[in-house]
Order: C-alpha cells, then structure tokens, then sequence
C-alpha cells in the first residue's frame, strides 16, 4: 500500500483502489477553524426581534460625519451615502426629517494614551458598535427609527447583542434606543451633528 500526504490529506493506493482518508488532525483542524470563523462572523448576529449586523453591511468604510469622546471611551460616528447626503441638505438643522434609507453607525474605542508627541488619545480594544436606520414603515412606532447596539468581545473576537446589562440597558428589539432619542425628537432623534471640515 503507498501513502501520500497531500494538505493535510492522505492519500492511500491499495490494491488498484484510490482511498481518500481524512487525518484526525486535520479533522480537528478543520473543526478549530469553523468555531474561529463562526466567532468572527459578525454579519451572523442579530438583535432578538430587530435589527441584523448584515443590515449594515459595507460600515466600515462609510464616510465620518463626526467623533465623540464620553468618559472611558472614544467614537466615530459613519454614515452610509443616505445620512451624508441628508447631512450635506441641511437636514435636520432645516426642520426636514432623514431621509428612509438613511443609516449610521457609531463605533466605540476604549482610548489607549499613545508615547507620541502630545500623547493623544488613541482607540485601544473596540467596545461595541451601535446602528440605527431610517424606516418609517418598520419602525413608526419609534419615530421611524431602529436602533442596535453589538458589543465586542475581544477574547473570541466576537459581537453579541447588546443586554439590559451593558451600559446604557438594551432590550431584545430594534427599539432599543428610542428612550435616549426622544429628547432630539425636533432634531429626526439624531444627536450627531454634521462636523464642519
């Protein structure tokens, strides 16, 4: 009987038949690498009842609209071509609602002090990050407005949805925000102001 080993792969001739024989090592392997691939998946995670991670699809690289700092951690806050061109129309300083379609996401930082000139703050570990999406129809009874908030965890580089635990409380649905919100109702329920640049 001759053996090769090919990938992680033997491949054993017997008797004129081909037999492919998976090794156990590269079975576990294989198993290792789909619970890292899982735990890094974030556009597998869903808020229970509301929105999805994949409903934002693309976040990463959507243009800044502005930054924040609150305490212990520091933020930028993205927008998908919707919310900046709303922003660029004068909404909401206009009185005019955001348009449907509209998205933004705000990630958060714990901020790191860098050995740099100045020793500016500088975003260490992710936190979390939190969505919201215009959709008067699905959301009306939230002033057209869903909201999510993912936290990350940096030991399984992983989110998970936020929890009435996390600061501030998340409920299990796209409503989750709307309690923090109702005080910019004049504003669309938008605190983030259109940074000058």
């Amino acid at each position: 009987m001759a053996t090769k080993h090919i990938g992680g792969v033997i491949v054993m001739k017997h008797k004129g038949t081909l037999s492919i024989v998976v090794a156990a090592v590269s079975l576990s392997n294989a198993g290792v690498n789909t619970i890292s691939a899982q735990g890094t998946d974030k556009y597998a995670v869903q808020v229970p009842g509301g929105l999805a991670f994949s409903e934002f699809r693309g976040y990463e690289d959507w243009p800044t609209i502005s930054i924040s700092q609150q305490k212990n951690k520091m933020a930028v806050i993205v927008g998908n071509a919707a919310m900046i061109n709303a922003y660029k129309a004068g909404i909401p300083d206009n009185g005019k609602p955001f348009p449907n379609g509209a998205k933004m996401a705000k990630i958060h930082w714990t901020p790191k002090r860098s050995d740099y000139p100045g020793n500016p703050s500088l975003p260490d570990t992710q936190h979390d990050v939190d969505f919201m999406v215009k959709d008067s129809k699905r959301f009306a009874d939230t002033g057209g407005w869903g909201y999510a908030m993912f936290v990350y965890d940096a030991t399984s580089d992983a989110f998970r949805p936020g929890t009435r635990e996390d600061v501030p409380p998340q409920g299990n649905d796209a409503n989750c925000g709307v309690a923090c919100h109702t005080i910019v109702k004049s504003r669309d329920y938008v605190f983030t102001e259109y940074a000058d640049r």
